[in-house]
């Protein structure tokens, strides 16, 4: 070492090392600096500034023009991890070719999302992959490979996995707690993230913003106790934007915002985002937190050795060492054909059946037939709001033209044409703006951190009223949330200074601006009230334009004049095709997105009536659906000869569409997710129980609509030759699949296994492995999967570890969890599971077999579970199975905090054992231990009754003297 080349600056040391030294040469004050997304330099070590995240869920987000990818729940529907390792390694060469025009543009990207995919209601569907936790592993795993590049010390990306942990609500989703009782939480919710964080591809993850088991997760013990424990490597943490503050804000769970700073600090929470840009705020907390003792200076070091690590693998300190630092491919052509592939592998075909006239609707004859393109999607290519700007743009209208010919192939949108009209019989105008400028001259679309920030144009004239008024498109996205577009094309949109302009391209931003709501008036018969959501005001119409106004009372009473029904226009245009292809779906930006769950399964009133139209004018209709989640849609998979479904499909949607319908591919996405046939079928959105809830296709005991992993293709498959065995700690499987049709395609191979004789609830199959594999007509291809023998276990409560139970497994094979092909059995050896040592370690009121009207809580503010009833007012249960409680005990122990009443009873559900009183309810985290007689014996049920706000934690036994049990 040189006198001017200090050891961090040294790259034959080792990063710890290194680390080690930069950090001895910082002050206490800056290191405390770099805990804050946004750091600040050092300029008397040379460190540079730095910020933690960039998003780049399916493409760089945020930062202007970049290629735009399927959506995560799409790139799920390839089932095909190595088409997702090439599509992440092509985010991560943009995020780097992009920093070296663009400072702002981070290496620190803040994806993949690898929330399962629990409930189809959630609003952040789309950024999930699964609702199965070994193919979201699969498919996350192979995303951050991508990200990271193949080089063994130095990183393209640094990939951060969100959200920790068992997230899948949008509603009141800073305050609601998950209760996720101990087989969920290691059987689901855990292994989605475990399999990308023990494959080496990881840099951090980032924590929810809701609670689980009453702890905010930006204080989540799992940090330390599972997490931290997967792997060798520093992770860094970063938290969610403006969830440090939470803590002491809407969840109140501390105090003081010192207080909850220092508890987030010392569970694990590295860099804390919050209040933007502005480090100031969170630092002074941090400093006061400091000096009070709150935590310590190795609590900070302990943060900052942890981002300094992730920053000397992005090759910060050896420019001239980083493999990637001249990287500049953007935009290139490889990059475009892999958007195609992509959005081609993950279009799914649900439904294809024969016409009465011959063979199935799809694919499509290049045979001179006219096309209509009808519906609302028809010539859309939507983003989300984790896109990137579209470099390219390819809508099904586009793919279709573009396959078969201009014209063949015509377009009906199918709005409902309208006109507003005021009490006085004047109409809403849209007055000529003489502005050929869009809306990403209003969107800011050349690049902003925080897109939440931008704002509408002011530039533009706002609407009048005259006695002609212009007329608008009319859309219902479904609940009533209505778009209204100009002829231009715009649409109206308000802005900061409350005046309804024609001047947006799309809806979208943080706060939605271009979504109205109609609302009967009391005082007009046929009169509405138009409700701009997006500021909660009502349209009025004043001498200087049209405006929103503060409240109802002024508000100006509309009539709706209907032009033209856009079924009308839809049924012209169908009778006057061969084909009708109906593009149905939903606008990323409206009713199920982040901050916002949806209401219900059900496709659109208003797209309803679109596909009956052009069903019911040509019985040669598809549909296809065009959506970041699924629908129920019984009807039209009833009585449609052709469904398909894909997610947004990014920049080259439409050609990859047109490719799949003209049979220029064969289409071999899976759903990665059960589409369920109505709303009765799901549980609550807030019930993350899904073994108690019968949840997912693992335990879902109805009928779907389409089941997880079903998908059809142009041509047929056939199974044989399954085997499977027991080869010490691994299963060995194999078959053979042949593709027994005319047309080259992939099949998705799919491999679950099933316990026969379980002693506990176990899903009615569970997938073990995957492969796509192409083949060409009559081609076979010998597959062979290498299955841990872990994979067929569960967590055993009873005893707190994992378990493989000894018996009979069921291996299956073939083209869905319902589309069974083969099956094989293999016996597994070893010892089975005791009964529950009841009188060593008494019973965790968390490690319950059952429950009924109960919830997990926080037994204190830093770990540990306790169970209280979930409606204080109304009893709970908690059932324990096979406890051994050998020859007898006389006493049972509780430690339990708060007010009332718990019963213990016997395995007949009637007989009371023993009444515990607990109280008076001081501190919900002031355990106290009561005990009472309660004589059991031998290996039988144990069962506990709560009433009132009590909170059990455990439950303790003993045999005092030689009593008569």
């Amino acid at each position: 070492m040189t006198a001017h080349r200090p050891p961090f600056r040294d790259p034959s040391l080792p990063f710890a090392r290194r680390v080690d030294d930069l950090l001895d040469r910082l002050t206490a004050d800056e290191r405390l600096q770099l805990l804050h997304q946004f750091t600040p330099g050092a300029d008397g070590v040379g460190l540079a500034s730095f910020r933690t995240g960039q998003e780049a869920l399916h493409g760089v987000a945020w930062m202007g023009p970049a290629t735009v990818f399927p959506q995560a729940v799409g790139l799920g529907a390839t089932w095909h991890p190595e088409l997702v390792r090439r599509v992440g390694e092509a985010v991560s060469r943009e995020a780097r070719a992009m920093r070296a025009k663009d400072d702002r543009v981070g290496l620190n990207v803040w994806a993949p999302t690898v929330n399962l995919l629990r409930n189809p209601l959630w609003g952040r569907g789309e950024e999930g992959y699964a609702e199965d936790p070994a193919l979201t592993a699969a498919i996350a795993t192979a995303y951050t490979r991508g990200l990271r590049g193949d080089h063994p010390v130095y990183w393209r990306t640094a990939p951060v996995l969100k959200h920790w942990l068992a997230h899948n609500n949008e509603t009141a989703r800073d305050t609601s707690s998950a209760s996720v009782r101990p087989r969920v939480l290691h059987e689901y919710d855990l292994r989605a993230f475990r399999g990308p964080v023990e494959a080496g591809a990881v840099a951090g993850v980032m924590p929810a913003y809701n609670l689980v088991n009453g702890r905010p997760n930006h204080l989540s013990p799992y940090i330390e106790e599972e997490l931290r424990t997967w792997t060798d490597q520093e992770l860094l943490v970063c938290s969610d934007a403006g969830a440090p503050s939470n803590l002491a804000d809407s969840q109140g769970y501390f105090a003081t915002h010192e207080e909850a700073v220092a508890a987030s600090l010392r569970a694990g929470v590295d860099s804390f985002t919050d209040h933007g840009t502005d480090g100031s705020v969170i630092l002074g907390r941090l400093r006061r937190a400091l000096e009070a003792g709150l935590m310590g200076q190795e609590d900070v070091d302990r943060a900052v050795r942890r981002q300094l690590t992730v920053r000397f693998g992005l090759g910060e300190f050896d420019p001239e060492l980083d493999p990637y630092a001249d990287e500049a491919r953007f935009d290139t052509p490889e990059h475009r054909e892999l958007a195609r592939e992509a959005a081609e592998a993950a279009v799914v075909l649900l439904r294809n059946e024969p016409l009465e006239a011959g063979g199935p609707l799809l694919p499509l004859a290049d045979d001179g037939r006219r096309i209509a393109v009808v519906g609302l999607l028809g010539d859309a290519c939507k983003r989300d709001w984790y896109s990137g700007s579209l470099v390219h743009r390819s809508s099904p209208l586009d793919g279709l033209r573009e396959r078969f010919g201009a014209d063949r192939v015509t377009c009906v949108e199918g709005v409902d044409r309208i006109r507003l009209r005021t009490a006085s019989g004047a109409a809403l105008r849209v007055p000529e703006s003489g502005d050929g400028v869009g809306a990403d001259a209003a969107r800011g679309t050349e690049g902003a951190l925080d897109p939440a920030l931008l704002v509408g144009r002011t530039d533009l004239p706002p609407l009048t009223a005259d006695a002609a008024g212009s007329e608008l498109d009319l859309v219902d996205w479904g609940d009533g949330v209505l778009t209204l577009r100009a002829p231009d094309g715009r649409y109206l949109s308000v802005a900061e200074d409350g005046f309804v302009r024609a001047s947006a391209e799309e809806p979208g931003g943080w706060v939605v601006h271009e979504t109205f709501r109609l609302e009967a008036h009391e005082g007009h018969a046929h009169g509405h009230l138009l409700l701009h959501l997006g500021t909660g005001g009502y349209v009025s119409v004043a001498a200087d334009g049209v405006k929103v106004a503060a409240d109802r009372e002024s508000a100006e009473p509309f009539t709706v004049e209907v032009i033209e029904r856009g079924e009308e226009a839809v049924a012209r245009a169908a009778a006057g095709a061969d084909t009708v292809i109906v593009v149905a779906g939903n606008d990323p930006h409206i009713n199920g997105r982040e901050t916002e769950d949806r209401t219900t399964l059900a496709l659109p009133a208003h797209q309803e009536r679109l596909w009956r139209a052009a069903h019911a004018a040509n019985p040669r209709t598809a549909l296809v659906l065009v959506s970041s989640y699924p629908y129920a849609v019984a009807e039209a998979a009833a009585v449609l000869p052709a469904l398909l479904w894909t997610a947004h499909g990014g920049q080259a949607a439409g050609t990859a569409l047109a490719r799949v319908l003209a049979g220029d591919v064969s289409p071999a996405g899976r759903l990665p997710q059960t589409w369920y046939a109505a709303d009765a079928d799901l549980p609550d959105l807030f019930d993350y129980d899904v073994i108690g809830s019968r949840q997912t296709y693992l335990y879902f005991d109805g009928t779907p609509l389409f089941p997880f992993g079903h998908g059809l293709s142009y041509t047929t498959f056939a199974y044989r030759e399954l085997t499977a065995a027991v080869d010490g700690e691994t299963i060995r499987i194999s078959c053979t699949v042949t593709n027994s049709g005319g047309v080259a395609a992939d099949e998705v191979v799919q491999v679950y296994g099933r316990a026969v004789t379980p002693s506990v609830p176990r899903p009615h199959r569970e997938l073990l492995a995957h492969a796509r594999v192409h083949l060409v007509p009559g081609a076979s291809a010998p597959l062979s999967f290498a299955v841990p023998l872990t994979a067929l276990g569960h967590w055993d409560v009873a005893h707190g570890r994992w378990t493989v139970e000894p018996g009979p497994y069921e291996i299956h094979a073939g083209a869905s969890v319902a589309d069974v092909r083969r099956t094989v059995l293999v016996e597994v050896a070893g010892e089975a599971p005791g009964p529950r040592p009841v009188l060593v370690d008494g019973l965790a009121a968390v490690g319950y077999d059952e429950q009924s009207g109960t919830v997990i809580v926080d037994r204190t503010r830093v770990s540990g579970d306790a169970v209280t009833p979930a409606v204080p007012d109304v009893p709970g249960t908690l059932l324990f199975r096979a406890c051994d409680f050998g020859d007898g005990v006389t006493e049972a122990a509780v430690t339990a905090s708060g007010a009332g009443e718990l019963t213990f009873f016997g395995a007949d559900g009637t007989t009371v054992l023993a009444r515990v009183t607990v109280g008076p309810p001081d501190d919900p985290y002031a355990y106290t231990t009561v005990g009472a007689a309660c004589h059991i014996r031998d290996v039988t049920t144990f069962g506990v009754e709560l009433r009132g706000p009590v909170r059990l934690a455990h439950v303790d036994f003993s045999c005092r003297g030689s009593e008569e049990l």
